[in-house]
């Protein structure tokens, strides 16, 4: 589905990404792990067309998207729910997950899915009569989300869906993660969590400063003491047990 390869990406004069290579297959859940300003978001703008300054390969589908306009690569089936949300305040729930669709114009699927995401997110369609700024944090968290999920996306990339969240909304929101992987759908996930992470994703990545220095199955990456003393500040025995 996803194919990185070598892929460099600046910010000016400054490299973030060092020739990162990586791989989602169709109907996997892969995360991308790391301390903050290791460069898992620039990983994702750079796929979604948000970053310009890039080389290497983005290959979606064997297609090439490298330097793409963000439009087009949604409209290949690119969906992005950004760690920043970037909901619109003044326009309703309903109206915010309409702007996910603007690349469709079938009205009955956009409403059969609008219902969908409703389901996903029962606390969404309590506040379909809300304007998206009166909602909370988690609320908005879980809009972007669905918001994401309106273009029928390919492949879904969720920037740390758990960031600033609390425990029951997170719960929530992971639930759902694990209800789209059942489904077959394709993610690529940034989370700094490493256990919620490493509990529903098939494999996983690990980035330091702009280079990815581990990567394999959710299993053998939270089994690796490496892993554990950085990200998981203790053994996991067990922990697998529990993925979704």
């Amino acid at each position: 589905m996803l194919v990185v390869r070598n892929l460099e990406a600046y910010y000016d004069r400054i490299q973030a990404l060092k020739g990162i290579s990586l791989h989602v297959s169709q109907g996997e859940v892969v995360c991308l792990i790391g301390a903050n300003g290791a460069g898992k978001t620039t990983m994702l703008h750079a796929v979604s067309g948000l970053l310009k300054q890039v080389k290497g390969e983005i290959l979606l589908e064997n297609k090439s998207i490298i330097s793409m306009p963000a439009e087009k690569i949604v409209r290949l089936g690119v969906g992005h729910s950004p760690e920043e949300r970037l909901i619109f305040p003044p326009l309703s729930v309903p109206d915010n997950l309409r702007l996910g669709a603007y690349t469709r114009s079938d009205k009955a699927g956009i409403k059969q899915d609008m219902e969908w995401v409703f389901g996903l997110f029962p606390r969404l369609a309590e506040r379909k009569n809300q304007l998206a700024g009166t909602l909370s944090g988690g609320e908005q968290q879980m809009l972007a989300f669905g918001r994401a999920l309106m273009g029928r996306p390919r492949i879904l990339l969720l920037d740390e869906p758990s960031t600033g969240l609390a425990p029951l909304i997170i719960k929530e929101i992971f639930a759902v993660i694990a209800r789209l992987k059942k489904e077959g759908k394709t993610i690529l996930l940034v989370e700094q969590n490493a256990k919620l992470a490493l509990a529903c994703a098939d494999r996983g990545y690990v980035l330091e400063t702009g280079k990815i220095v581990l990567s394999g199955t959710s299993a053998e990456l939270a089994q690796s003491p490496d892993v554990q003393r950085a990200y998981l500040g203790s053994s996991v025995d067990g922990f697998l047990g529990k993925r979704a």
